[in-house]
């Protein structure tokens, strides 16, 4: 992305691509106005910012579409460039013609995130609000979609700010008694603990919400397993309530791992049917319990399935297993073991019972609403501030000169700048906006 300066005027489709009612087609930069003024025809000469205009595309004398033009002028936009949105009819070759004609004009097309990257260029964002907003866009469940959107409204770079304000506040009081030992005193030792492990303290209570913060952004990884035919597909099947896995009774059938996503209760889920285990001579059924067995060992919960009809359990190790049940509809329930939970696919019975206990086993891990939402980049800036801390209060407790601590708490301060962008390498600006789509 840095291979361009920012003073190109570019464009991309901000909507997706399929066929819809509306279509957009954004421009940024300082040459937006003049490709607007060429292909765009309406009554108007000069346009005025926070207006929406009504007229039409044109290819040369050839009309393309009926549009609304809206104009956001620098730096009161979202990029904080000049800014125009075409919002045309969405087939897909409308937009495509109406983006190739703003290319053809001048303009460059856009890389992944590259808008959202002159937002935070042009201080219009910091990064962590950049990567809330990339969260909210991928955002499975609205217990998710609602943390992002704090981190949108700047929660986290709020907590932030604060401590790199204590920190830094600090590092002056010490590095002013170091430049100025004559008419400066050094600040005591235990007030400088004090200050340090107050900040510990707040990054600990944000790292409180990182497993959490993963769990609800990767989602609770469930497998279903069991032996062949025992009925996983048809549970995979009913939980998804689509008919996404082949159900039938021949033992095998599934031999690949197929994952699907769910919400209950706001809690991402992503569900795993595998290969039925069993010893097999057949080499394309072995890679698949193989890569059963795998799926297994990655996964937060396995749901051991086994048919209530011909109860044969085999056993399982894993932290967190629920046994169930299958073809309760056909079974004598009075024989089944506590803790096994039956079900039947085809009755739909059982389903509701099976999600709440997915649910109790996470119940630890659901962010409470003041825990932080953080990423894991975020949490590894955390922690490296933490460390730097903990060797700046070691540094206290043994007395070491003052300005040798002070190495310490710089590193803890360029650690939380990287949150937030005041401090960060081009190499990790790339990497987060290339995560972006683009147009956004």
């Amino acid at each position: 992305m840095n291979t361009f300066t920012q003073t190109d005027t570019i464009a991309a489709i901000a909507t997706p691509l399929g066929v819809g009612g509306i279509g957009v087609v954004r421009l940024s930069g300082e040459g937006s106005e003049q490709i607007i003024k060429k292909i765009f025809k309406s009554k108007i000469e000069n346009f005025e910012p926070n207006k929406i205009y009504h007229g039409w595309i044109h290819e040369d004398d050839t009309l393309v579409d009926e549009v609304v033009l809206l104009y956001f002028k620098a730096p009161n936009s979202f990029t904080g460039e000049d800014v125009f949105e075409i919002q045309c009819h969405g087939g897909i070759n409308i937009v495509k013609k109406i983006l190739k004609l703003c290319l053809s004009n001048g303009a460059r097309l856009a890389e992944r995130g590259e808008f959202s990257q002159r937002a935070f260029m042009n201080g219009k964002m910091d990064l962590s609000k950049a990567e809330a907003v990339l969260d909210l866009i991928h955002a499975k469940t609205d217990r998710f979609a609602q943390a992002s959107v704090l981190n949108l409204s700047g929660r986290l770079a709020e907590k932030i700010g604060l401590l790199r304000a204590e920190v830094l506040n600090l590092l002056s009081l010490i590095t002013a008694a170091v430049d100025f030992p004559d008419d400066v005193d050094e600040p005591a030792y235990s007030q400088i603990e004090q200050i340090i492990e107050s900040v510990i303290f707040s990054i600990n209570e944000i790292l409180g919400g990182s497993v959490s913060s993963n769990l609800m952004r990767e989602g609770v990884k469930v497998a279903i397993v069991g032996k062949p035919n025992a009925g996983k597909s048809s549970l995979f099947n009913a939980l998804l309530d689509a008919n996404r896995a082949i159900v039938t009774e021949i033992p095998g059938t599934t031999r690949d791992v197929i994952q699907e996503s769910i919400d209950i209760d706001g809690i991402p889920v992503v569900l795993i049917d595998t290969a039925g285990l069993r010893e097999s001579d057949d080499y394309i059924e072995s890679i698949g319990i193989n890569l059963t067995k795998e799926t297994m060992e990655n996964s937060d919960i396995i749901l051991y399935i086994y048919d209530l009809t011909c109860p044969e359990c085999i056993e399982i190790s894993h932290k967190n297993v629920i046994k169930v049940g299958s073809k309760a509809d056909l079974a004598d329930l009075k024989s089944i073991n506590k803790g096994v939970i039956a079900v039947s696919s085809t009755q739909k019975t059982g389903l509701e019972a099976l999600k709440q206990e997915i649910k109790n086993n996470v119940a630890g891990n659901i962010p409470a609403e003041s825990d932080f939402c953080t990423n894991l980049r975020q949490q590894a800036c955390l922690k490296e501030c933490k460390e730097s801390l903990e060797k700046a209060l070691e540094g206290c407790e043994n007395c070491d000169p003052q300005d040798l601590i002070s190495i310490d708490l710089k590193s803890a301060l360029i650690s939380l700048g990287e949150i937030t962008g005041e401090v960060v390498s081009e190499e990790i600006l790339d990497n987060i906006f290339s995560s972006f789509c683009i147009g956004k």
